[in-house]
């Protein structure tokens, strides 16, 4: 059965970027996609993206052309931003109108909420999220954009070593329950 996924990385202290916005903590670490849970292995099961404007204007900042993404994208963002050749679609609003029509073109396989941390907690507030995974690199940031900026409930499923990274997954069991 196809699933929401988050899937990122994180510095140990639980930032995805750091105050600045950057991703260079994130590639000067030892890298490694291969294994159950490395990039090499997820990125095949995906049938659909979303993310933020801030994610989206961070892939279109690093150069990339083509468009990296060769399933439909989804970029969520209440501005006007630029375009590119490539299957972009924008949109603005409730989570849950986006991801019907991910279901609907991604089929069997996965959706992946890219980024970040407010995009995947929004998609877990409508209870569309299934699973986060992610690599822990050995790093701190002492702050910037949190992971996931909710309160949820999780069941670790795997770990594995992914070069310099500890990654994890885990199904999302619900927000938790009143004590």
């Amino acid at each position: 059965m196809a699933s929401t996924v988050y899937y990122t990385a994180t510095s140990l202290d639980g930032f995805i970027a750091d105050r600045d916005g950057s991703l260079d903590w994130l590639f000067r670490q030892e890298q490694d996609g291969s294994g159950q849970l490395g990039f090499d292995a997820f990125l095949p099961r995906i049938g659909a993206v979303v993310m933020g404007s801030t994610t989206y204007e961070w892939v279109l900042a690093q150069g990339v052309d083509p468009w990296p993404y060769h399933v439909p994208t989804w970029v969520l963002s209440t501005r006007e931003l630029p375009r590119v050749d490539g299957d972009v679609r924008f949109a603005r609003g409730d989570v849950r109108t986006v991801h019907q029509e991910m279901v609907a073109v991604a089929g069997e396989r996965d959706r992946w909420v890219v980024g970040g941390g407010e995009l995947a907690g929004q998609f877990a507030d409508a209870g569309l999220l299934d699973e986060v995974i992610v690599t822990i690199a050995p790093v701190t940031l002492g702050g910037g954009a949190p992971l996931l900026p909710r309160t949820l409930d999780l069941h670790l499923e795997e770990l594995e070593r992914t070069g310099g990274f500890a990654a994890a997954r885990y199904t999302v069991t619900g927000p938790p329950r009143a004590g």
